[in-house]
């Protein structure tokens, strides 16, 4: 059945009766089936277009965090390379470890992150409870990130940023037996006694959402995060070493 139109779809009036599929608007002329037409023609371009307005984003988005330097001296590209070997050896020992006993607190790479969180408890004092004990996570984890963003955005360093992005990773493999550990405390904390005794950032974050009995998933699911993300910042690493191989300049020193 031909539809009717009881108001002009470009002018908006509303006729005494109903205008014709095929008729025109008695106030401004116009042929309603056309400019409904016209219309949906219009709209579907705009469809397209955004679309391809959004895939030419990603293209630029990726073609940047994938752009090596256009020149570099040998002795920086080895060493970049001998970087990324040493992250990869050591990134996977750090993985294999096993978050459920935090196996991951006697390593190097907790006492790097340690000071860290502990200055991002500081940071968050003055808001709150709450914010001042998810402050020490938070930074663990923010600090790696927004360096990386200031390499990509401001250094034009994306090797750089791939090694942040390792780091991530590694804290959140650092965090993985924190948040494990909540349901049954085992770790000992800073003070010499367990979380069954003192302070526990993840029993009181946990217990703030009623989650404390799922604190082992959590914590498996902190863990794969942190593998994944390592070996993310590994990959995006070896593809620009790969891609910067041409522009290694024989004749530059560092």
């Amino acid at each position: 059945m031909a539809r009717a139109y009881y108001r002009c779809p470009k002018c908006g009036h509303k006729p005494a009766e109903a205008i014709p599929a095929d008729g025109q608007c008695p106030a401004c002329g116009v042929y309603c089936k056309k400019w409904d037409a016209m219309q949906a023609a219009l709209d579907a371009g705009e469809v397209i277009g955004e679309k391809q307005s959004s895939t030419e984003s990603l293209h630029a988005l990726l073609t940047q965090l994938l752009a090596p330097k256009t020149r570099m001296a040998p002795e920086i590209f080895y060493s970049r390379c001998a970087t990324l070997l040493f992250l990869a050896v050591w990134g996977w020992r750090l993985i294999a470890m096993d978050y459920r006993n935090g196996e991951f607190g006697n390593s190097f790479m907790h006492n790097i992150l340690l000071p860290i969180h502990e200055a991002g408890h500081v940071l968050f004092m003055p808001f709150g409870e709450f914010l001042t004990i998810l402050g020490g996570s938070f930074f663990q984890l923010a600090l790696p990130l927004g360096i990386a963003i200031a390499f990509v955005l401001r250094n034009r360093d994306n090797f750089a940023a791939a090694v942040c992005l390792w780091w991530l990773g590694a804290s959140f493999l650092d965090l993985a037996p924190y948040v494990y550990d909540a349901l049954h405390p085992q770790l000992i904390m800073l003070g010499g006694h367990t979380g069954e005794d003192g302070p526990h950032d993840w029993i009181y974050l946990l217990e703030c959402f009623g989650q404390v009995h799922r604190s082992p998933a959590w914590g498996f699911a902190v863990h794969r995060i942190g593998a994944l993300t390592s070996l993310a910042g590994i990959v995006w690493g070896a593809v620009l070493l790969w891609r910067q191989r041409d522009g290694v300049d024989q004749r530059t020193s560092a």
